[in-house]
C-alpha cells in the first residue's frame, strides 16, 4: 500500500507515522509514505499558496493552481482515489477503513486556512472524509489518523494478524476489558473467569463484557448489532446452508443489506461478495433484489445464491453485464469444537517466497490472490524432505479452500491433514470453519462427510460477473 500526503507540513506527517507500528511497517516495506510539500509547486516566487475568498469573508483559502499540480505529479495520468479531510465529509470507520486498505494506493489531501479552493477539490477528489463533528487547525492530524487504521489492516502489519479482528467495532461490538498483572492492583483483582484456564467460560464472559459496553456506551452501534443477531437467527433455521452467510456476519465482514422475513442479502465489501438468499418463489426473489441499493449492487463482481431465481432477478436486474455461474454445489461446515487429527506433520506456514507454488498449480481468479493469501498467514503448506508439495488455506471471504496435493503423494491421507490443520486454526481462532464442494466434485464431497463435517441438502450457486 502506497500512501502519499499532500501538505504544506510535510514534516508533521512523516514525523508523526515514522514510530511504532507504522514506523515498523514502513521499514518493513509493508507500507510506502510519501508526504508532499504543496508549497513546492507554487507558482509565486515566494511560495504562496493562499489567497482571500471572493465574496469576503474572514481568513485566507489554499489556492487551486498549487494543490492540482502538486496532485497531478503524483497520480500521473492513473485514477488514484484521492481523500479530502474535512467535517463536512462521510464519516471514517472502522469499515470504511477495511475498504480503503484494499486500495493499492491513497491520496490524502490536508487543507489548511479556511479550506481549499472548490474547482479544484471538485477535479480531483474522490471520498470526503471526517474523523468526527469538530473543527481542526488543518487535515494533517486526520490523514494520520486514517493512515494508522488503515495500515493495520494489512497483512502483515500486525504481528498478531487475529487482534485486527477482534478487537473494538468487531461485529459492531466494542472490545472487552482486558488485564495484565499484577492479579491484585489498588485492592482490584483479575476477574475469576480470566484465570479459570476455561476458554469457552473466558469466551463467553468476554461477549457478555463487549454486549454490556456496547449497550451502555454506544447504544447506535447496539441496535445495529441486534439487527445482525436477528438475522443470524433467521439463517440458523437453515444452519449448513446458510453457513458463509452466518460465519461472515460473526466474523465482523459483511453487514445487512436487506431482510424481509426469511429473505436476506449480506453483502462482504472487500471481497465485492453478495450472498442472498430466499425462502422459495420468484416473487421473493424479485423483492429481495429491487430493496438492495444501486450502489452495492454496482459494486458487487461476485455473488453466492441459495435459489435458482435469485440468479434470474440479478441477470435480469444487471442486464447489461454478463452473470454467468461459475459453480454449483454444497456447503461443508465443521460444528463441533474438539480439534481433528492431523497424521501429517510436516505442515507448515506458507512464506512470500513460496507464492510461486500456489500460483503455478492452481486456476486462481486473480494474479494477486496466492500473494495476498500468504500475506495474510492464511495459507499452510505440506512439505516432504523440505520441498512443497500441496497446500490449502483459506480465502478472503473466510471459506476454507483451494486444497492440492501432487499426484504422487495423494491418497497418503495428506490432503485430510492439511484441510484439518486449517479447521483447527480457524477453530482456534473461535470461527466455525466452512467450505464449498462443487457437486462433481464426488470425492472431494466424500471426504469432507468422512472428516466429520456436514454437508448442505440444498445447492449453492457462485456466480461472477463481467
Amino acid at each position: 500500500m502506497k500512501f502519499k500526503v499532500l501538505t504544506l507540513f510535510p514534516e508533521m506527517i512523516m514525523d508523526g507515522l515514522k514510530t511504532s507500528i507504522t514506523g515498523r511497517a514502513l521499514e518493513n516495506n509493508l507500507i510506502e509514505l510519501e508526504a508532499v510539500n504543496i508549497r513546492e509547486y507554487s507558482l509565486d516566487k515566494h511560495g504562496k499558496v493562499d489567497d482571500y475568498t471572493y465574496g469576503g469573508g474572514a481568513g485566507m483559502l489554499m489556492q487551486a493552481q498549487p494543490v492540482y499540480d502538486a496532485w497531478q505529479a503524483q497520480v500521473s495520468g492513473r485514477k488514484t482515489r484521492t481523500i479530502y479531510v474535512t467535517p463536512q465529509g462521510r464519516l471514517f470507520s472502522q469499515a470504511y477503513a477495511a475498504e480503503l486498505a484494499q486500495e493499492e494506493e491513497l491520496i490524502f489531501l490536508c487543507g489548511h486556512y479556511e479550506g481549499i479552493d472548490q474547482r479544484v477539490l471538485d477535479e480531483v477528489v474522490t471520498d470526503y472524509v471526517s474523523i468526527g463533528d469538530y473543527v481542526l487547525t488543518g487535515g494533517e492530524l486526520p490523514a494520520m489518523v486514517m493512515i494508522d487504521a488503515i495500515s493495520r489492516l494489512i497483512p502483515g502489519v500486525l504481528h498478531n494478524e487475529e487482534s485486527a479482528e477482534t478487537e473494538s467495532f468487531h461485529r459492531n461490538l466494542l472490545e472487552y476489558p482486558q488485564y495484565s498483572r499484577p492479579e491484585v492492583w489498588h485492592g482490584q483483582k483479575v476477574p475469576d473467569v480470566l484465570l479459570s484456564g476455561d476458554h469457552r467460560k473466558i469466551a463467553a464472559w468476554r461477549m457478555e463484557q463487549s454486549e454490556k459496553l456496547t449497550r451502555e456506551r454506544r447504544p447506535d452501534l447496539y441496535a445495529k448489532y441486534e439487527r445482525q443477531e436477528a438475522v443470524i437467527q433467521v439463517l440458523l433455521g437453515e444452519k449448513r446452508l446458510h453457513i458463509h452467510m452466518i460465519e461472515n456476519l460473526r466474523r465482523g465482514r459483511g453487514e445487512v443489506i436487506c431482510w424481509k422475513d426469511r429473505a436476506v442479502c449480506v453483502y462482504d465489501p472487500d471481497c465485492r461478495l453478495g450472498m442472498f438468499t430466499v425462502a422459495s418463489g420468484r416473487d421473493a426473489a424479485s423483492q429481495l433484489i429491487e430493496a438492495i441499493p444501486q450502489n452495492i449492487l454496482d459494486d458487487m463482481r461476485f455473488a453466492v445464491t441459495t435459489d435458482i431465481a435469485i440468479n434470474r432477478e440479478l441477470a435480469d436486474r444487471l442486464s447489461g453485464d454478463t452473470i454467468r455461474i461459475t459453480s454449483e454445489g454444497r456447503m461443508a461446515c465443521y460444528t463441533q469444537r474438539t480439534f481433528l487429527p492431523v497424521k501429517y506433520k510436516d505442515i507448515r506456514l506458507l512464506q512470500e517466497a513460496d507464492q510461486e507454488y500456489p500460483a503455478s498449480h492452481w486456476e486462481w481468479q486473480d494474479a494477486d490472490q496466492p500473494a495476498e493469501r500468504i500475506r495474510a498467514k492464511a495459507f499452510y503448506g505440506a512439505y516432504a524432505e523440505d520441498r512443497l508439495i500441496g497446500f490449502c488455506g483459506w480465502l478472503s471471504d473466510g471459506r476454507i479452500g483451494y486444497l492440492y496435493v501432487e499426484e504422487e503423494y495423494r491418497r497418503q491421507g495428506i490432503g485430510t491433514s492439511l484441510e484439518a490443520f486449517c479447521i483447527n486454526r480457524q477453530l482456534e481462532m473461535g470461527f466455525v470453519p466452512y467450505g464449498f464442494i462443487p457437486k462433481e466434485n464426488e470425492v472431494a464431497l466424500k471426504m469432507q462427510i468422512n472428516m466429520g463435517l456436514y454437508l448442505s441438502e440444498g445447492c449453492i450457486w457462485w456466480l461472477e460477473r463481467s
